[in-house]
């Protein structure tokens, strides 16, 4: 049975920082620390892991939004903690206060969003994009 779903839930995922995540390995050369796309993917693990728990059988989430700010820069080597707590729920649509921080600050905070799918219904979606027209 799912736990339930409500607000104030949290999770956090921690990961070190290592030299393909670096934004000279996304085509910033000479720049080597945490992306900010590896970032964003850690937030979003974070909050999907949130939320995991809480699903029905045959049901998914799927990252809808994101607005964060990526205040401060990690070095490889570091450690980072991503965090997500549920502030809102609307229907399907959950929302997150999200945060990350290296071993020495905050190094960003905003908002995610993930709407709750059906995994099948979802998936039939995508198919129909790549059927020939």
């Amino acid at each position: 049975m799912p736990q339930p779903l409500k607000t104030g839930r949290s999770y956090q995922s921690q990961e070190r920082v290592e030299e393909w995540m670096t934004a000279a390995q996304a085509g910033n050369p000479g720049v080597e620390v945490l992306s900010t796309p590896m970032l964003l993917q850690m937030i979003e693990v974070a909050a999907a892991q949130c939320v995991t728990p809480c699903l029905e059988a045959g049901q998914a989430s799927v990252g809808t939004a994101v607005d964060v700010q990526h205040i401060a820069a990690t070095p490889v080597g570091m450690i980072v903690r991503a965090e997500a707590e549920i502030v809102t729920i609307e229907g399907r649509r959950v929302t997150f206060a999200v945060a990350a921080f290296d071993e020495r600050e905050k190094i960003a905070e905003g908002t995610h969003e993930r709407v709750i799918v059906d995994r099948s219904a979802f998936l039939e979606r995508v198919a129909e994009k790549q059927a020939p027209t």
